[in-house]
This record gives C-alpha cells, sequence and structure tokens, in this order.
C-alpha cells in the first residue's frame, strides 16, 4: 500500500477535511467538463462546420457520458462514508488518486480522437498535475506527471510513424502537422519540460504552505498547553489565598459577635469595613477561578436545564441586599411554551448571577430591576433590566473585555476585577448563544439611566 500521507503532516484531521475539500472541488469541476465537452463537439461540429467522423464523434460523446457516470460514482462514493479518516484503506487521498488516474486515461482517449499532437485539449493535462500537485505528495504527482509525459510523447511519434492511426479534427489545421518531425520533436520536448516545471513549482509552493500550516498547529498546541499549565498554576495560588483569607473572616466574626468581649463603637465600624473588604477579596479570588476554569474546560456537559428555576434561585438569595437597598426586584415569565434550555446549570447559574448582581450592585436606593423571559424564535431570551446608573457610550465597546470597569465605578463603588461580564460572555459563547445590552434603558427615569442586558440561549 502505497503511503500518501505527506510528510511533515501533525493534524491529521485538517489534513482529511482539506482533501475532502479539494475532492469536492474535482467532482464539481467535472460537472463542468462534461458540459464543455459536449458544447465544443457540437459547436465545433454543427456550428463551425468541422469535420468529424461519425465514429470519431460517436465515441467522444461516450467519453463524455462516461465521464458524467464515473462522476457521480465517486460522488455518491465520496458521501456514502466508504471514505475513512485513516491512513489505511480508502482514504481522502486515495480517493484523490483514484480520480486523477481516470481524469487523465479520460483525457488521454479525448486527446487521442481530437487529433493526438493536434488536439486542442492537451493543455488539460498540465491543470490536472497542477490541481494534483495540491494534494498528492511529490514522488506521486511527479510520477503521474512522467507517465502522462512519456505516454503523450510516444502517441505523438507512434502516430508520426503510421504505428497507429491519426485521428484528427479537419479544418482545424489548413495542412497536418502530426507528420512533421521536427514540430512534434520540439512540441513533445517543450510539453515534458512545460509539465515538469508546473509541477515542480506547484507542488513546491503547496508543500511549503502545508508544512507552515502544520508548524502553525503545532505552535498553537504548544500555546494552549501552556495556557493551560498557567491556569492550573493561578488556580492553585489564588485558592491558597483564599485560605488565610476565610481564617481572617472567622476572627473577624469572632470579634464582631463579641465572643472576645466587648469592643468599641468605633473599633467595630472599622472591623465591619474589614470584614466587607474582605467579602470583596473572596469575591475578587473566586472570580479570576471561575475565569481559570473557564480557559481549561474545553466542551461543556448539557443537560436541560429550567432557565425559570435558574432565575428565582439567584433572586432568592439576592433578597437581603434588595431589601438592604431598597430595590424591587420581580421575574415576568412571558413564554407561552415553558421549554428547558440545553446547558450547563452551573455555568448558567454562575452567568445570571453575575448579570443579576450588577445590577443590583449598580442600581441605588429605591430602584428597580426586571428579569423578563421571552420567546425569541428559535431562542429564550431573558432580559434583565435596571434604572441603575448605566453604562457611558465611550464604554461600550470594551464592556465586555476582561478585568475592564466602566469609568462611571470605578471610584464610586466597590472593588471590582472587571471580570462579572466577561465571564458571562464566556459562558454565553458556550452556550452558542448571545448577549447584547443597551444603556440607557427602558426603565431609565429620574432615578438612573439603566442598563438592560439580553441574553439569547
Amino acid at each position: 500500500m502505497l503511503n500518501l500521507i505527506p510528510k511533515h503532516t501533525y493534524d491529521y484531521q485538517q489534513l482529511w477535511a482539506l482533501i475532502r475539500k479539494r475532492n469536492k472541488w474535482l467532482i464539481d469541476l467535472r460537472y463542468f467538463a462534461f458540459l464543455f465537452l459536449l458544447i465544443f463537439l457540437f459547436t465545433t461540429r454543427y456550428a463551425m462546420k468541422l469535420e468529424y467522423t461519425d465514429e470519431q464523434f460517436t465515441v467522444l460523446v461516450s467519453i463524455g457520458i462516461c465521464i458524467l457516470l464515473y462522476n457521480l460514482i465517486l460522488y455518491y462514493v465520496s458521501n456514502s462514508g466508504a471514505v475513512n479518516d485513516s491512513p489505511e484503506g480508502l482514504n481522502p487521498i486515495t480517493l484523490s488518486l483514484i480520480q486523477i488516474q481516470v481524469d487523465i486515461l479520460s483525457l488521454a482517449l479525448i486527446v487521442y480522437f481530437t487529433g493526438g499532437i493536434e488536439s486542442p485539449f492537451y493543455i488539460f493535462y498540465i491543470f490536472h498535475m497542477i490541481i494534483g500537485s495540491m494534494i498528492l505528495p511529490g514522488y506521486a504527482i511527479y510520477t503521474i506527471a512522467a507517465i502522462v509525459v512519456v505516454s503523450f510523447c510516444g502517441l505523438s511519434f507512434a502516430e508520426f510513424y503510421g504505428a497507429i492511426e491519426h485521428v484528427g479534427i479537419g479544418g482545424i489545421y489548413t495542412a497536418p502537422i502530426y507528420n512533421d518531425f521536427e514540430y512534434v520533436l520540439i512540441f513533445s520536448g517543450a510539453f515534458g519540460i512545460m509539465m515538469m516545471v508546473s509541477v515542480f513549482l506547484a507542488n513546491s509552493i503547496t508543500s511549503a504552505l502545508y508544512r507552515r500550516e502544520q508548524d502553525l498547529k503545532i505552535t498553537l498546541d504548544k500555546l494552549n498547553n501552556a495556557e493551560k499549565i498557567k491556569q492550573k498554576y493561578i488556580m492553585g495560588v489564588v485558592h491558597e489565598i483564599k485560605s488565610p483569607i476565610a481564617v481572617v473572616q472567622s476572627f473577624l466574626d469572632l470579634v464582631l459577635g463579641k465572643f472576645a468581649g466587648p469592643i468599641s463603637e468605633n473599633v467595630e465600624d472599622k472591623l465591619t469595613k474589614a470584614r466587607h473588604r474582605s467579602d470583596e477579596a473572596i469575591q475578587i479570588i473566586n472570580d479570576v477561578l471561575h475565569i481559570s476554569r473557564l480557559k481549561l474546560m474545553g466542551e461543556i456537559e448539557k443537560s436541560e436545564v429550567d432557565i425559570a428555576e435558574v432565575l428565582n434561585i439567584n433572586i432568592v438569595k439576592r433578597e437581603a441586599q434588595t431589601k438592604a437597598k431598597n430595590i424591587s426586584l420581580t421575574l415576568e415569565d412571558k413564554r407561552e411554551k415553558k421549554k428547558n434550555i440545553p446547558g450547563d446549570r452551573n455555568l448558567l447559574d454562575l452567568a445570571f448571577s453575575n448579570l443579576i448582581g450588577n445590577s443590583i450592585k449598580y442600581t441605588n436606593s429605591g430602584g428597580k430591576i426586571e428579569i423578563v423571559i421571552s420567546d425569541g424564535g428559535e431562542y429564550t431570551e431573558i432580559e434583565v433590566c435596571d434604572n441603575g446608573i448605566g453604562i457611558p457610550s465611550q464604554d461600550h465597546g470594551k464592556i465586555f473585555s476582561e478585568f475592564y470597569r466602566a469609568s462611571n465605578v470605578k471610584h464610586k463603588y466597590q472593588e471590582g476585577t472587571g471580570t462579572g461580564l466577561s465571564v458571562v460572555k464566556q459562558i454565553i459563547d458556550q452556550h452558542d448563544g448571545g448577549i447584547t445590552f443597551t444603556s440607557p434603558s427602558r426603565l431609565a427615569d429620574e432615578k438612573g439611566t439603566g442598563t438592560s442586558f439580553v441574553v439569547k440561549l
């Protein structure tokens, strides 16, 4: 079995996808070749009045029909599952070799029955060699090119010496040239050089590009592996940082709970602020851990998720915050059919927890937040809308970037990493969904311009 796999192949899936695409080109082009041959024959015979014998014309039409028939067979084989993405057996490259061989045989017959060295179709040999150079390894296409050159030159000299009958098209030339030795010799030499140079150039360029693609793939995989190692390192370090902060929180809770004795009001105020800052530190650590986990995850495992339930649970979790700020937080489900959504429940919970948390954080006391679930064609739409501080227009293009915080929150509101919306965007993208926002929102009033996030799943 010939090894047709190109050297330097690293990503076999990319190779098979590329060859399958080029096989499809060949099959599509063959339909045009069939039509072109028939149009050429009937136009030259009946419109241009060129001379064909009845037998010659019948044979050429039959060759065209054969091209169509074997093209249909090749189309069926390529789409039937018989072609496997494996170095062994019938793989896409083997199918390419078969296609090129039958095409060369068909072309040889067409060239012979249209005049041999006088045929206008000889140029298509070069066309096939260029296509073959884009698919087959060098030794294979050079071997085929050499066989074509030897066969064509042998045919030309056999016709010159009368070893085989010359079948030409009457009316193309004023005098026959197949019996001119100098012309046959020069033409054969030029044809051979042209074929080999065309193969050399096409194969060299294709091989160089292929090696470059494979090198880039290797480099990309190395970068991805390095990124995974980095994220694992970050997760390990950040998780270790979280432990002492949690211990500090425990001691602060003991002191604030008066378990270590009474404390002054001034000290209690300072310790309460320290407790809040430690909560922010834990939240920042959790955000970094979420981002690292997302980057380490490849494909997510999906199950049926009741999105209304996920939102209700998040609303219940935030009751203390909304009551403390006197914020109205409501959920309205406008869907006609309460269908579940395929997705990762934990990730979707994290995404909507971020969106709802942001709305509460950046909505002033006495404000309102509305969550609306509605049908959006093939999608389920979830809108989280508030009348909070909004997002300045100059920040609209950057709001989903990692570690970016809007210009109107950096000094007025509690600290953050700017990773929340980035995490949301990554989660929604992993679920093949989309997220958009508008600011001001439909709830804009004297209390705030507001922001409306719409998630489509």
